[in-house]
């Protein structure tokens, strides 16, 4: 049997295509520095927090705080994208049996990890409207940092990322059970049920 020239080249071509996942690694490498950036940040700001807290005021004191929320929130952000990218994308961690393995590790996929990181972004999106809500108090004085129209659009766009979680997760459910799958399902079980006997023509 013969096979056509170049064939037998084939599965390293192959090999080469599926080890080109690992050019990814650096880039994981680079978030969990950026992790450690941010775990730098988040004690400066409590630090900060910390010193100051007897001349703050309760606003001011909740902004700060909602600020380190917005940095932790953002820092899970980073973890998902990281051991979750790294588990699709790159290559097995091998945690089954693990007592901290995370729950969502065991289940995840491209799909999965869509729906989770635009539900990550809404959450670290509610924080900053929740922040900028509290100063719309201070809305048309001469220090307020915002105007009436960049929270129409905060607000706009806050809304824009919901619509984009529920369209995400509504094209992943339809993958899923779509009609295709549905009918197919229908059709074996209409193949594994019983047919009904049909009378002898003697019983009449």
């Amino acid at each position: 049997m013969s096979y056509p020239a170049g064939a037998g080249e084939l599965p390293r071509l192959s090999l080469m295509i599926f080890g080109s996942r690992w050019l990814q690694l650096p880039l994981y490498l680079g978030l969990i520095v950026a992790q450690v950036i941010y775990v730098l940040l988040f004690m400066k700001e409590l630090w900060h927090l910390v010193m100051h807290a007897a001349e703050f005021g309760e606003q001011q004191i909740m902004l700060v705080v909602l600020g380190l929320i917005d940095v932790v929130m953002i820092s899970n952000l980073l973890v998902m994208v990281i051991v979750g990218g790294y588990e699709t994308f790159v290559s097995r961690l091998r945690l089954q049996g693990h007592p901290d393995e995370p729950e969502w590790l065991s289940h995840v996929n491209a799909g999965i990890l869509k729906i989770k990181l635009a539900m990550a972004i809404i959450g670290i999106s509610s924080i900053h409207l929740l922040r900028t809500f509290i100063e719309a108090g201070n809305l048309g004085s001469e220090g307020s940092r915002y105007a009436e129209a960049g929270i129409l659009w905060q607000t706009l766009i806050h809304c824009v990322f919901i619509l984009s979680a529920i369209g995400i997760a509504f094209v992943e459910r339809l993958s899923h059970f779509g009609p295709g799958k549905y009918h197919h399902k229908s059709s074996l079980s209409e193949q594994a049920a019983p047919s009904a006997p049909t009378p002898s023509p003697a019983a009449h």
